[in-house]
């Protein structure tokens, strides 16, 4: 399709621009052949080719906007398709997961601790199906100018426990450290910041893999506050950085995607960060991994 569109494009802009020529050699041949006065001549000509020549460059300037647009329109149904095949799987592993750990409960004799942790996995797959639920929402209400910001005062410290301390019962073999000043406070929306961890922690345990090591950190400078989500992981390459936050991104293709997601996460984490007049930045944590870091203004 894409290849279709670019094809008939190009014949199109070959087409116009040698009429175009054409039509403007015929325009000074009729000039010169009705004009009685020589002297007014070359003026008559050069004002014909000045017009032409802006005309010209408008027209170039207008089939270079129409492929990019008919590029980006064609990138995002792509990125949409991924999406598509992505979340039905993700829709449905977790379902599916439950299933399994109930039919599991309900067929075997099991002792307390073995059914402690089933549903202890069976609430962490609840998780995981509510924060995709939840991205796709939020996305969603993005896309619609939907999402207000409800500025209270937030105990941003606490938060970042809370939400350290949910991932921890629910995520036991990944290491999750912390380096969170106390006491820091903001006149800010709660609900956006802790979606925002949310999904920063998720996006680092995924793509760091069983053995991740994921920091969160939390510092503040006068009026700035500091903090984000590190993690050990293979990090992300150069040429792929500029489009991390873009709405259904993914680093890789979907046929050889080898760890879950949607491509929603950084978008919304992007988009919140936006709301809340922060910036959001990608680093390469040292010596590897990935660091999404984000600078807040406390407005007190």
């Amino acid at each position: 399709m894409k290849r279709q569109t670019t094809i008939i494009l190009y014949i199109l802009a070959v087409y116009v621009v040698l009429q175009f020529v054409w039509w403007g050699y015929h325009l000074i041949e009729l000039t010169q052949e009705l004009s009685g006065d020589e002297g007014k001549l070359p003026k008559r000509v050069l004002m014909i080719i000045g017009e032409g020549l802006v005309f010209f460059f408008l027209l170039i300037l207008g089939f270079w906007k129409i492929q990019n647009s008919i590029r980006k329109d064609l990138k995002l149904a792509e990125r949409q398709k991924n999406f598509l095949l992505s979340v039905t799987h993700e829709l449905k592993t977790p379902i599916a997961a439950n299933k399994l750990f109930l039919q599991t409960i309900g067929k075997r004799e099991l002792s307390n601790e073995q059914k402690q942790e089933i549903v202890q996995k069976a609430l962490s797959e609840s998780d995981r199906l509510e924060l995709m639920i939840d991205n796709i929402l939020n996305a969603s209400r993005i896309e619609n100018n939907a999402l207000q910001m409800v500025k209270e005062e937030v105990d941003l410290s606490q938060l970042l426990e809370n939400v350290i301390n949910r991932f921890k019962k629910f995520n036991p073999h990944q290491e999750l450290i912390h380096d969170i000043s106390p006491s820091i406070s903001i006149q800010s929306d709660g609900f956006l910041i802790e979606t925002i961890f949310n999904n920063l922690i998720e996006n680092a345990s995924k793509y760091a893999g069983p053995d991740a090591k994921i920091e969160v950190y939390l510092s503040q400078n006068n009026n700035s506050i500091v903090c984000g989500v590190k993690d050990n992981g293979p990090g992300i390459l150069k040429e792929n950085t500029k489009e991390i936050f873009s709405k259904f991104y993914r680093v890789e293709s979907e046929e050889i995607r080898s760890q879950k997601g949607s491509g929603l996460g950084l978008f919304i984490v992007a988009e919140f960060v936006r709301l809340l007049k922060g910036r959001i930045t990608y680093k390469n944590n040292s010596p590897i991994g990935a660091n999404f870091e984000i600078i807040l203004t406390n407005d007190k």
